[in-house]
């Protein structure tokens, strides 16, 4: 049965500002886009499907007059219930509006709809020699403007940085349904307040991203990797720092402890990884093809000399991605284990990776539940996975909840971060406050009350209404 808000004057004042082909009504439509990857969902009232920067602006003007909760849909692969329209009203969903609308390697820009997925904007540069360096895990499923509104990262961060720092210009509708521009197509833009930075990673709860003027880089020629087995994490979180000290810039460096490596063995078979390996590195390069095997070769001298066991080299495309496709491999082999798992993508300064993974151990040790920790070493963006028990009653839940509560404490105690890519979304907003601090917390509301001052725009999110 739909909400009981569906029946009021909003609904009739959208059908005639909104062609009906744009409005879902029906409750398999409207479940289908209740929720992402997190566990909660709610229905919302109706579901509309712009095509246009127009129409988006002309559903804001209703929502505005209502005061009508409006949350926006990307992919819907998110994992922090950040598209989950809570107080009901209208979900936006942007897959039709799914056009790259240019690709112009002479300006090295990319101009896209916001329900462009992320992988379909990397084919398409690397088809013209170009290069589009952000890549979520869920690159072939996730939209860019959920990109943006979370400030998505992914392996490469390391070289090349998160989403952010490839959005030059966005083009942004507010709560009255206004339609700004800010930056532009330029490399270069000092101009004004970066308001660029403020609607990136603002979970849609400052405005609605409607299009966006994305930085191409020219593409590397090559790339190149190494797969590293070690006896021991901390061997393998050294490593990482000897890298680095080296003078080497890795395009990706991935770290992963020795529960996730024993899941993998048992998942994958023996021979797949040494069945000694307590921790695993994974260091992709890349570049021009000159000298890149000449690094590579050093690299694997550094490597051994950190106390590597086995080192598997990857000097062809096909060779690279059959490197990472073991590493995809790591997520279902936990999975394969029967047990749920809480994946929380906090990010701890690089030199504490080997405490994180020692107090993760504590925890497992005090509350009973194995913690496995994989991720981007070289940025501190460590996946911690929680492995609770399929059948949990509602004592151990409880139990699972103290575990993320504690291991959130502890990052924030040890000047790290309780959310790198995921966002806060509904998931991690009891902890936004202890996170931030009173001060940016407040000057959080300011903003969120100056730019929708109804609090109409994706409401509840990071603990605000």
């Amino acid at each position: 049965m739909m909400n009981e808000v569906i029946n009021t004057n909003w609904l009739n004042d959208l059908r005639s500002a909104v062609s009906l082909e744009r409005l879902l009504l029906d409750e398999e439509s409207r479940k289908a886009r209740a929720g992402d990857r997190w566990y909660a969902t709610h229905v919302p009232d109706v579901v509309v499907v712009p095509v246009s920067t127009e129409e988006v602006a002309t559903v804001m003007k209703v929502a505005a007059v209502h005061r009508i909760p409006v949350t926006a849909r990307g992919g819907g692969v998110g994992y922090v219930g950040g598209c989950v329209p809570e107080s009901g009203g209208i979900l936006l969903s942007f897959e039709r509006m799914n056009q790259i609308l240019e690709l112009n390697p002479s300006d090295g820009v990319a101009v896209v709809q916001p329900g462009v997925i992320t992988a379909d904007l990397q084919d398409q540069a690397e088809k013209v020699g170009w290069f589009y360096p952000p890549d979520p895990a869920s690159r072939r499923e996730c939209s860019i403007g959920g990109n943006i509104a979370t400030n998505a990262g992914g392996p490469r961060c390391l070289k090349y940085g998160v989403t952010r720092s490839y959005v030059l210009g966005l083009e942004v509708v507010l709560t009255d349904g206004s339609v700004i521009r800010c930056g532009g197509r330029t490399h270069k833009n000092k101009t004004g307040f970066d308001l660029v930075s403020l609607f990136s990673a603002s979970e849609g709860m400052l405005g609605i991203i409607t299009e966006a003027t994305l930085r191409l880089i020219p593409r590397p020629q090559a790339r190149m990797a190494l797969a590293v087995s070690f006896e021991s994490f901390p061997s393998a979180a050294r490593a990482v720092q000897e890298i680095l000290n080296a003078g080497h810039l890795p395009s990706a460096l991935e770290i992963t402890d020795s529960w996730t490596l024993a899941a993998a063995i048992r998942y994958l078979g023996a021979g797949t990884l040494p069945v000694e390996a307590k921790g695993h590195l994974i260091v992709e390069i890349d570049g021009r093809l000159t000298g890149l095997a000449e690094e590579l070769e050093e690299l694997e001298k550094l490597v051994q000399l950190c106390g590597a066991i086995r080192v598997d080299r990857a000097q062809t495309e096909r060779e690279v991605e059959a490197i990472w496709a073991l590493r995809r491999e790591f997520s279902y082999s936990l999975k394969a284990t029967g047990m749920t798992k809480l994946n929380e993508d906090i990010v701890i300064p690089r030199s504490r990776l080997v405490e994180l993974v020692e107090f993760c151990h504590s925890l497992q040790q005090e509350l009973g539940f194995p913690v496995a920790c994989f991720g981007h070493a070289g940025d501190g963006n460590i996946h911690t996975n929680i492995m609770v028990e399929a059948n949990a009653d509602t004592s151990r839940k409880l139990a699972a909840a103290r575990c993320v509560d504690q291991l959130f404490c502890w990052v924030i105690e040890h000047g790290g971060a309780i959310t790198g890519e995921h966002g806060i979304g509904l998931a991690k907003a009891k902890w936004f406050p202890q996170a931030v601090g009173p001060e940016i917390l407040t000057l959080h509301q300011k903003l969120k009350s100056c730019l929708d001052p109804y609090h109409i725009l994706n409401p509840g999110k990071m603990g605000m209404p």
